[in-house]
Order: C-alpha cells, then sequence, then structure tokens
C-alpha cells in the first residue's frame, strides 16, 4: 500500500518521508516536478545525501534542464517510480502533479506552442492580474480557484480558453478526486506563523548553501531560456540581479505565497487526509496516523 507525505513548502515533509520509509524499509519517490529537474538540487530542495539518510530516493535530478514537465506526462514518470520502489513513499507539495500522479486529470486538447508563448507575453507586458480579471469573465469558476498572482495556472487556463474557445475549467476538471483506494496519506502542515518562519529559514539555508552560484552557473552554461521557461520558484527574481539583500525579501515572499497556496490546496482538496503539525506534536504521532503505530 502506498503511502503518500504531503504539505507546503518548508513544511518538513521530506524529512518525515525519510523516517516513514526507513521505519518501513522502502523508498521515497519525488512527486515535484521541479525536484525532478537537473541542475536545481539546491534552489528546488533536492534532498542531498546526509538528507536522504541512507534511503532510497527515486526520481530526484531524473530529469534534464530542456524538460517542460506538464501533470499528465509527469504523472505517467512518477507511476513509473512508484512502481519501481519497494514499499514507496510518495512526497509532494504540488496539488495539480499530485492530481496527475493519481491519474485524476482530464485529457487536455493541445495548445499551440505560438500560442502559449503570447499569452506569456501579456503576462509580462500586462501583469499577471490583469490576464486573472480576463479568466474571470470568461471562466469565473476557474478564476475562482486559482490566485491573481499564479502566473503559471492563469496563463495555462487562458492558452486553453482561446484554444478552445471553451472554459478552461470543463476541461481541468474531473469527478474522481480525493485520495485513491488503496493509498494512505499524511499532510504535514505547520501553523501559519511558524510555516512563514520556516520559509524564511529554508531560503536562508539555500542561499548559504550556494543558491546564487547554482542561477549564476545555470547561466553562464546557456540555460538561462530553461530557466525562464521553468519558471521554478525564485529563480527569475536572482537572475534579475539587483541587490541581494533585497532579492532575498522578494523570494522570501514570493515562497510565502506559493506555500500559503500549497496549504490551503490540501486543506479544501483533501478534507479527508490527517494532518501532522511538525512543531506540535512527536514524529510517532505522524506513524499513528498513518496506521504505522
Amino acid at each position: 500500500m502506498p503511502i503518500a507525505i504531503l504539505g507546503p513548502t518548508a513544511s518538513g515533509k521530506s524529512a518525515v518521508a525519510v523516517a516513514v520509509a526507513r521505519r518501513l524499509g522502502g523508498a521515497v519517490v519525488n512527486g515535484d516536478p521541479f525536484q525532478a529537474i537537473q541542475g536545481l538540487a539546491i534552489g528546488t530542495g533536492q534532498p542531498d545525501a546526509a538528507e536522504q539518510g541512507g534511503v532510497p530516493h527515486l526520481g530526484y535530478g531524473a530529469l534534464p534542464l530542456s524538460a517542460r514537465p506538464n501533470p499528465k506526462a509527469f504523472g505517467a514518470s512518477v507511476r513509473g517510480w512508484l512502481a519501481e520502489a519497494s514499499k514507496p513513499v510518495l512526497v509532494t507539495g504540488s496539488g495539480l502533479y499530485l492530481r496527475g500522479i493519481w491519474d485524476q486529470l482530464s485529457d487536455l486538447p493541445p495548445v499551440d506552442p505560438a500560442l502559449v508563448d503570447r499569452v506569456r507575453s501579456w503576462g509580462v507586458r500586462l501583469g499577471v492580474p490583469t490576464l486573472h480579471r480576463y479568466l474571470a469573465a470568461v471562466d469565473p469558476a476557474r478564476a475562482a480557484a486559482l490566485h491573481p498572482h499564479d502566473a503559471a495556472r492563469v496563463q495555462r487556463a487562458l492558452g486553453l480558453h482561446l484554444a478552445t474557445g471553451g472554459a478552461p475549467s470543463e476541461f481541468l476538471s474531473r469527478p474522481a478526486t480525493g485520495v485513491p483506494p488503496g493509498w494512505r496519506v499524511l499532510v504535514v502542515a505547520p501553523g501559519r506563523e511558524r510555516r512563514r518562519e520556516r520559509v524564511v529559514a529554508r531560503v536562508a539555508a539555500q542561499v548559504a548553501a550556494g543558491w546564487l552560484d547554482e542561477v549564476a552557473g545555470l547561466v553562464a552554461t546557456g540555460h538561462a531560456d530553461d530557466l525562464r521557461a521553468l519558471r521554478p520558484l525564485g529563480y527569475a527574481a536572482w537572475m534579475a540581479g539587483g541587490d541581494p539583500h533585497a532579492t532575498r525579501l522578494d523570494v522570501i515572499q514570493e515562497t510565502q505565497a506559493y506555500a500559503k497556496r500549497q496549504a490551503t490546496w490540501f486543506r479544501n482538496q483533501l478534507p479527508e487526509a490527517p494532518v501532522w503539525d511538525p512543531d506540535l506534536e512527536p514524529l510517532g504521532a505522524a506513524f499513528e496516523r498513518l496506521g504505522l503505530g
């Protein structure tokens, strides 16, 4: 029976996944599309050897920088890694990609790459909130589900609308939701203030580990366009240069906003999932909620 450890960025879910896998004699399987990309180890938080703690890890740094993960294709890749693992423990913070892993997404019609680029250029020129308002006019349901600054998903929805003439929510919704049969899940959910503090500490640790050098190295080796296309959290801010202190504050704010959206998604979309607060409860409580007590 596979296990999924879920939660927002900086919640500590990767450490929980390692502890669970060690207890089971199993392996940790990555379900985060950006942690699957080579060359983004520091900025995406790919666990290093010490953090892996001798537990097998699958799917980290497994895809080239030229990859452009989408939820359905990436979900198929993760299902392959799950099948390879003995007693797999999935870990991810992305609700949309979790739907892809669980095969809970509808088949999406193709969108011409030129149209994708056009919508992205509108976002740069007009601002994502303006695109969000346009989305609200053509598909109120989808707009209500997205944060006005969620550039990737707002632009994806508008691309679908322009390609099909229909409401994106018609293609993005599907009755099969919730935890699939046979899965055990745990949502790692620190309180709001501790979540924000954890993000500050995470960004500081990433900078100390050489995140800026990682970004500079990727740009120097010709991967700036890959970073712009992938849009991993924080990388664009560091690429833009400017005062490092101000940039760090921007990255912290961006990450905190993302973590808030993640926490809201798990709370609203998986209300049946057991929740564990790492700052208030011992690890044994997490094991008990997974039926491993």
